[in-house]
């Protein structure tokens, strides 16, 4: 996974709250092998009229070349299914601002390089009346946890962790390694201080 500080690109609202992973991706398409894409499953009820052709006024649809989402709160709750992430990150989009995130899905969205960038209510609420007519460019640092929209800047939450996972494209095992010289200390302090603990197939 490539990692990336710095972000520019078209932003789009859904003021919707509660969209949840089955709304992200209905469960019917789980079975399609991630190589085809999952992009094209997006919001797919929600893009779609009943006879299942798209609607011009989804903001995704007017605008497909959206890379970042606001979005209402509690976003991507529900199931813990990462294939929610996948439909966003196949669509082009690498970014979601909202109030709050379901936990899961936040933590599988920084494991495929998305961020989900939580913002105050009002921030949230001046960006969201920013994008309420069209949709607007916007610049995302990671680094500062900024957005930057019109000129006007925004602050948002970014645990110190996950923003390095975003800015190198580490997973959890990448993350760990980083730390290798002080696990190798502890090792060894552990082993002079506390040698009846430590196992003598680990001397």
């Amino acid at each position: 996974m490539a990692g990336w500080r710095r972000h520019r690109g078209r932003a789009v609202s859904l003021p919707v709250a509660n969209i949840d992973t089955d709304q992200l991706i209905p469960a019917r398409f789980m079975s399609v092998p991630r190589a085809e894409g999952y992009g094209s499953y997006l919001l797919h009820d929600m893009r779609r009229d009943g006879a299942g052709a798209l609607r011009p006024e989804f903001p995704l649809n007017a605008h497909p070349d959206a890379s970042v989402l606001v979005a209402g709160r509690n976003f991507g709750s529900g199931s813990s299914r990462e294939a929610a992430v996948y439909a966003l990150v196949d669509a082009g989009i690498r970014a979601v601002i909202a109030p709050s995130f379901g936990d899961i899905f936040a933590a599988n969205a920084i494991n495929n390089g998305l961020l989900p960038a939580k913002v105050e209510d009002a921030g949230f609420a001046a960006l969201e009346a920013a994008l309420a007519h069209a949709p607007q460019e916007i610049a995302i640092d990671i680094e500062t946890r900024s957005i930057t929209l019109d000129g006007a800047q925004f602050g948002f939450v970014l645990d110190d962790s996950w923003a390095a996972k975003l800015i190198n494209g580490w997973d959890d095992i990448d993350l760990t390694l980083n730390h290798s010289a002080a696990i190798t200390a502890f090792k060894q302090k552990r082993g002079q201080t506390a040698a009846w603990a430590w196992p003598k197939e680990m001397e």
